[in-house]
């Protein structure tokens, strides 16, 4: 059974964590998107070309065919965007962790760390299984997991607008004790 947000406990430290570690990954989705759509060469097209492993094959054909390159790039693009908007607004946060960690998978199948293998682009070091889309991809599971949007986020306020009660009346107020105690349970 899922646990409601607003029981959720979280101390200070953990919630300015969680919430600066979803601002960041935010950003660097949000920035990634702006610079390829404001890049009117960029594509897709060299990064799967240069794929290796399982699937190479596979990413090596999307690169061949002009129409699905071009639906790769709008989607790579604007997936980016609204990725890093979600997560930075805490804005449907569950589902733009679940688009990041697809987009990010897709990123790691097409460039496997592996040993042995030599990519066009350089990397930023030596991996082993372990490179810095998988590690996104996880910091990404765990906002999943541990969601802080409905704490601090936009989501706070959709969950407010869509829990009103059919009348279009808003949900009972809380007594100021109820109020103090769950801040004391977020706080503690």
């Amino acid at each position: 059974m899922k646990t409601p947000a607003s029981a959720l406990r979280y101390s200070p430290s953990q919630l300015n964590l969680l919430v600066l570690l979803r601002l960041a990954i935010g950003w660097h989705f949000l920035y990634e998107g702006i610079v390829k759509l404001w890049n009117p060469g960029w594509s897709a097209g060299s990064f799967l070309v240069d794929s290796k492993g399982l699937f190479s094959g596979l990413f090596q054909a999307m690169a061949a065919n002009p129409g699905v390159l071009e639906v790769i790039d709008f989607l790579n693009v604007w997936g980016l965007i609204l990725v890093g908007l979600g997560l930075m607004l805490g804005a449907l946060t569950r589902w733009a962790a679940i688009g990041g960690i697809v987009l990010l998978g897709f990123y790691y199948l097409s460039h496997p760390a592996l040993i042995g293998i030599q990519y066009a682009m350089p990397t930023e070091g030596s991996y082993l299984f372990i490179n810095k889309n998988l590690i996104e991809l996880l910091s990404l599971a765990v906002l999943y997991v541990f969601p802080t949007s409905h704490i601090i986020g936009l989501d706070r306020l959709l969950n407010r607008w869509f829990t009103r009660t059919d009348s279009g009346s808003a949900p009972a107020e809380q007594s100021p004790a109820q109020r103090r105690s769950q801040e004391t349970n977020i706080a503690s």
